[in-house]
């Protein structure tokens, strides 16, 4: 079992920066890839980024990349997300999910997730 926490979401202008934590319960945090998606209303869950279990390997989604960024801490039980050059487009809420099989993309890879942390951007 993974219990995961968010932190970090709110709101800010345009252009500015957010640093989302995802807080792990649970020994076996290390064994994870570990993923950000995030849910705008009225859309369908999307895919933002992944990190291999050792950090290793990462995946963005195009319309993120070179803007966020995902690390872990294996030490500390927990996964970043650095977002910078915010969009309105961005806005959303925010979730980290645990997929014990790698780093998929597709939200039904991940086995445990987070309660989600608002992200809004004004323009």
């Amino acid at each position: 079992q993974v219990r995961l926490v968010e932190s970090g979401g709110g709101m800010v202008q345009a252009g500015g920066s957010l640093r989302l934590s995802c807080a792990a319960s649970g020994r076996t945090f290390s064994r994870y890839g570990m993923g950000w998606f995030r849910q705008a209303p009225g859309k369908e869950r999307e895919f933002v980024v992944a990190i291999s279990w050792s950090g290793g390997s990462t995946d963005y989604a195009d319309s993120v990349k070179g803007r966020f960024t995902i690390s872990r801490d294996n030490a500390k039980n927990t996964v970043y997300l650095q977002m910078n050059g915010l969009k309105p487009e961005d806005t959303a809420v925010y979730y980290c999910a645990a997929d014990l099989h790698g780093t998929g993309t597709h939200s039904y890879e991940y086995e445990y997730w987070g309660q989600g942390t608002q992200v809004t951007v004004s323009s």
